[in-house]
């Protein structure tokens, strides 16, 4: 099935700064891709060339088989984009905003009105339809910018930031919301919250000084096997009786615990817990608890983007405190 996304050596250079240097994915019809990094990492400035704001220095850039620059029209017709700032017509009523929305997507009579019912139902919007969009909280206003984006059923979603200034509520039911776009839309979302990403993503993506340095972090994450271990023994007993199992890579004291809990970082082979438990017993280690725990998104994260950056000839830095990290 071709790529409903797809990027080429995606290049974009603000002056003599490089945003953007080689990016290169391909998305699938109906995933839901997490987009992380930094601040200044060329998050929003990769948003803004897909959905047709800015035009790619290098590369080549598709949306549903479409070039974003030779059929630009097309492509903005496939394709919704909420930025973080959720511009709004501040003098309008949120009811007035959504059916101006619609008649611009080329929504008319009953199939405008019953799309406008339908984006304000999903985001939970009866209650201030008949306020100005500048009355509203910033939660509301949130709201009502991705309620727009839903209408005339986009093909692909562009979302910067969509929880942010909402509430721990909203939050769920903006969670939900995506999640039940998966198969029918495709997803590009972008957020500070990595456990957000993490309960929403089928696929996280990593980048760091306009660079892509991964395209599928979960999996990243999910190849390290991470143990919790619990016992009373001192930890050179433990060190010594796992010195000579095969896949572990790191043993240490669990850093939430104050006592008698460690943490055992290991590669995923056949039967290690197994052979762990073996060891520990051979070794007289008592043991009360060996978990294991699920795959760290928040880890593969700060150790991917604490590591140096490949230096280019220009530096990311355009987009400052505007880049959703």
């Amino acid at each position: 099935m071709p790529a409903v996304v797809l990027t080429q050596h995606l290049t974009k250079w603000y002056g003599p700064r490089r945003a953007v240097s080689d990016v290169s994915f391909a998305i699938e019809p109906g995933e839901i891709v997490g987009l992380l990094g930094p601040n200044g990492s060329g998050k929003s400035t990769i948003f803004r060339i897909l959905t047709g704001y800015l035009a790619p220095s290098e590369g080549r850039v598709e949306v549903t088989g479409r070039d974003v620059v030779r059929d630009s029209l097309a492509v903005r017709q496939a394709i919704s984009y909420v930025p973080e700032d959720a511009p709004l017509y501040d003098h309008m009523r949120v009811t007035e905003f959504l059916h101006f929305m619609a008649r611009i997507k080329g929504l008319r009579g009953a199939a405008k009105k019953s799309a406008v019912e339908r984006a304000a139902e999903r985001l939970d919007l009866s209650r201030v339809m008949g306020l100005p969009t500048g009355k509203l909280s910033r939660g509301f206003r949130q709201r009502v910018s991705i309620a727009s984006a839903l209408l005339g059923d986009p093909k692909v979603l562009v979302l910067d930031e969509p929880t942010s200034g909402l509430d721990p509520h909203q939050v769920i039911a903006v969670r939900d919301l995506v999640r039940s776009l998966a198969g029918s839309h495709t997803v590009l979302i972008a957020s500070h919250i990595l456990s957000e990403i993490e309960k929403i993503a089928s696929r996280v993506m990593i980048l760091l000084d306009g660079r892509l340095l991964t395209a599928d972090a979960l999996k990243e994450s999910a190849s390290v096997l991470a143990l919790r271990l619990t016992t009373a023994a001192p930890e050179p007993a433990i060190r010594a009786a796992l010195t000579a199992v095969a896949g572990i890579r790191k043993i240490g004291p669990d850093p939430d615990a104050i006592t008698d809990r460690y943490l055992i970082e290991a590669e995923r082979l056949p039967s290690l817990s197994t052979n762990i438990v073996a060891a520990l017993v051979g070794h007289g280690v008592a043991l009360s608890e060996l978990t294991e725990m699920p795959p760290n998104l928040e880890k593969v994260f700060l150790d991917l983007t604490r590591r140096p950056a490949k230096k280019a000839p220009a530096q990311a830095g355009e987009e400052g405190s505007k880049e959703a990290a």
